[in-house]
């Protein structure tokens, strides 16, 4: 590997750790961008190449996570949502659907015996969302008739 693509990478680690570390916060993929020192388009391209996913993606699973950790401490919903950034409860509902696989209020309701008995280090890890293909990558797996 280059120097030039170390550090790309050391940039592309910067702005996932910008994510990681502000999910709550208003982020765009500009905002994003800068944190890379990249421009938006780039940034875009560069971040999917080296993590699989859009940044927005990894953003919005970065909030689902959270907000599953809060649901199973028996937060509601509405706070929920607000509290790890998401302004609008119908999308956040939708897309912790689409990952999750149930709406978040089942998910609070539903009995989380084994994560609550484990170390939270573990249990962060065993209830990470599964990455999704984009709409994108499903499209492209569709047979063209």
């Amino acid at each position: 590997m280059t120097a030039q693509e170390l550090a790309a990478l050391a940039q592309l680690r910067r702005a996932r750790d910008l994510i990681d570390r502000e999910y709550a916060r208003p982020l765009d993929v500009p905002a994003m961008a800068a944190g890379a020192l990249m421009s938006p388009a780039h940034f875009s391209r560069q971040f999917k190449a080296a993590y699989g996913e859009t940044p927005y993606n990894y953003l919005m699973t970065r909030r689902i996570e959270r907000a599953t950790a809060l649901l199973r401490a028996g937060w509601s919903v509405t706070d929920a949502c607000m509290e790890v950034g998401c302004t609008s409860l119908g999308s956040f509902s939708s897309r912790f659907a689409e990952v999750v696989g149930m709406p978040p209020s089942a998910y609070r309701d539903c009995e989380h015996a084994a994560v609550k008995a484990m170390p939270s280090c573990v249990a962060r890890q065993q209830t990470r969302p599964p990455r999704k293909p984009s709409r994108i990558e499903e499209a492209a797996r569709q047979p063209q008739a």
